[in-house]
């Protein structure tokens, strides 16, 4: 089982270590705090912050998902069928544009939420900050996710999702836990910490960033709770990591500064309201 959960973790520790040519080892890595040394471990993916044998252990964090038959399982089908009542309305949209993951686009997820904009040039730090903390944990979802192999919704309602280019590669994938709302919630709480002011609205958006994922029709109510389990694990051990609280710090001036300069976010903040007021009340 252990070589099980570690397996995907090597591979992008091997692509790091060949990007930077390193003879001091791959922990050498851990001390770096700007984008300019901070190797690529895939095209667009930043290194983490934690080593291999530091990210969490989905498989110890979160239960085996929904059994056929349960009550658990009813549920999660039962808010699946609800959520098609959302195609075609601004929160489906929504959903569709928070699917995409990649950089700058996901930075600007939570700009409404901290009412400033969050890009490389405007917010570098906080930027670096979510570019490296996604990789810890994606990471760290790997081993529930092999372990368990759960189908996604879409291949057993065979209704429609918000991204049916990625279609064949997530049914590849694992559908629990949810990638997406551990990384979403991760952000989420690293946030509020640096805009505790704003943290009601931040942590709104980040719940909203996982419950799309239901309402693409990719991922169960179940999958979406217990990434935010996953998430939530992997802040709680990346406080213990001397590079990311520095990290922290920095992004907490850097906004700071940002809304002195009345600097204004990068998203249609009213329209981003709306679409989160659709949101089925009976998702839990």
């Amino acid at each position: 089982m252990e070589a099980k959960r570690t397996a995907s973790i090597v591979r992008w520790v091997l692509l790091v270590c060949i990007a930077v040519m390193i003879t001091s080892g791959c922990a050498g890595l851990q001390g770096s705090n700007r984008q300019g040394v901070v190797p690529e471990v895939r095209p667009g993916g930043l290194a983490g912050y934690l080593s291999p044998k530091k990210i969490p252990n989905s498989l110890s964090l979160i239960p085996a998902p929904p059994a056929k038959g349960s009550a658990a399982l009813a549920l999660d089908e039962e808010v699946s069928r609800k959520s098609f009542a959302l195609r075609g309305t601004s929160r489906w949209t929504m959903a569709t544009e928070d699917a995409d993951l990649s950089f700058p686009q996901a930075a600007g997820t939570f700009s409404c939420a901290l009412k400033a904009p969050v890009t490389e040039q405007t917010t570098p730090h906080l930027y670096l900050l979510m570019r490296r903390s996604f990789t810890d944990v994606v990471l760290s979802t790997y081993a529930a996710k092999d372990h368990y192999a759960r189908t996604r919704p879409f291949v057993i309602n065979k209704e429609p999702t918000c991204t049916p280019d990625k279609e064949s590669r997530l049914m590849k994938n694992g559908s629990y836990p949810s990638g997406h709302t551990a990384i979403g919630w991760a952000w989420a709480l690293i946030l509020a910490e640096i805009a505790p002011e704003q943290s009601d609205a931040i942590l709104a958006r980040g719940r909203a960033f996982g419950q799309s994922r239901v309402i693409c029709n990719v991922h169960w109510q179940s999958d979406v709770n217990e990434g935010r389990v996953v998430g939530a694990g992997t802040v709680a051990r990346l406080h213990a990591d001397p590079a990311f609280r520095a990290d922290v710090e920095a992004a907490r001036v850097e906004l700071a500064t940002v809304r002195e300069k009345g600097l204004k976010p990068t998203r249609d903040c009213k329209a981003e309201a709306a679409a989160m007021a659709l949101e089925p009340p009976q998702a839990p």
